[in-house]
């Protein structure tokens, strides 16, 4: 029997080695690993690496566009080019005009958004111009359905390292001139490496969902569509993360373990930081007693190694996103 899976989140502590995805910018000729500073369970404060949510929410929405692409799934012109504006007015005023829709409420136009595109309909924006004559339109929010946190370096688990980068230049080439390319731009760049903590959630009834109407504007069969194209991509987030400098630094992935929880109500499903040592422990006591609550709402699944958690998800993939009646 298909399950209806309202809610997904992971907890998991994935291993990066030689990786520079997320820098704060150049100090001279210094490029600055991005670092923060964290308060464990005991109240420690701590100077660590991270990625930030930003980053990997960037990485997903590329491999999200690529299956929407493959697969036929709407996408906006924008979203196509991977413009951070996601869409523009005029495409969502189309949209209503073509429909034959009342443009009066904030409502009409994020009908007009989730019908129009996938990446808009599950990453959210912010509509920050007026859509025709719709004086409701300016600022309007659409919440993202996939949310990620920061990527956190576990403390006494991570580090960073600083290379010298140069370009190599043959003499001999008899190539001279303002036009031969042959300057030399000798910069140092970090390579990172460490145990970090990781968590997202997906709220996979908010699909297609319509905060303002309070209803779906999508139909249920698009509604799947787009839910398996979350997860494709998630998982494609996770075996190439294109993130900064992967050009010449792809990270070494060498585990990735945790929980990934779902749930079949609208009980959120569980997530507990990695930073916490005890994270897996916390989650199955609260899995259980959510289930002592609300009987069958929660399910926790191990997971140690890429490998496992890719079963997980392609069996989610199966499923189907809940529905608010």
């Amino acid at each position: 029997m298909t399950k209806k899976i309202a809610s997904i989140s992971i907890s998991g502590e994935i291993t990066l080695n030689m990786h520079s995805l997320n820098n704060e910018g150049g100090e001279g000729n210094q490029i600055m690993t991005r670092q923060l500073t964290i308060v464990d369970k005991s109240g420690q404060e701590h100077t660590v690496n991270g990625i930030s949510g930003d980053m990997f929410k960037h990485i997903h929405a590329g491999h999200l566009v690529n299956y929407c692409l493959d697969n036929g799934l709407e996408l906006s012109d924008y979203s196509k080019k991977l413009n951070p504006n996601r869409i523009s007015s005029a495409e969502l005023l189309k949209y209503i005009e073509d429909n034959k829709k009342k443009n009066e409420k904030a409502g009409v136009v994020i009908d007009a958004l989730i019908n129009s595109c996938t990446v808009c309909d599950t990453h959210g924006m912010l509509i920050t111009e007026k859509v025709g004559d719709n004086k409701d339109s300016s600022n309007t929010p659409r919440k993202s359905v996939i949310e990620f946190g920061w990527t956190i370096g576990i403390p006494e688990k991570n580090n960073t390292e600083s290379y010298l980068h140069t370009k190599i230049v043959h003499s001999s080439t008899g190539v001279k001139g303002e036009g031969s390319n042959e300057g030399q731009n000798i910069f140092h760049r970090p390579a990172n490496h460490g145990a970090y903590a990781f968590v997202c959630n997906i709220d996979a009834y908010r699909i297609g969902f319509n905060d303002f109407d309070r209803d779906y504007s999508i139909k249920d069969e698009a509604r799947k569509s787009r839910y398996k194209a979350i997860l494709q991509s998630l998982l494609s987030s996770f075996l190439n993360p294109k993130g900064a400098m992967t050009s010449s630094q792809k990270p070494h992935i060498t585990d990735f373990k945790g929980v990934l929880t779902f749930s079949e109500k609208l009980t959120p499903a569980p997530t507990i930081s990695p930073i916490n040592p005890n994270y897996d422990k916390e989650i199955e006591t609260i899995t259980s007693n959510l289930n002592k609550i609300e009987a069958d709402a929660i399910t926790a699944k191990k997971f140690n190694g890429l490998g496992e958690l890719s079963e997980i998800l392609r069996d989610l993939m199966q499923e189907e996103p809940y529905k608010i009646s």
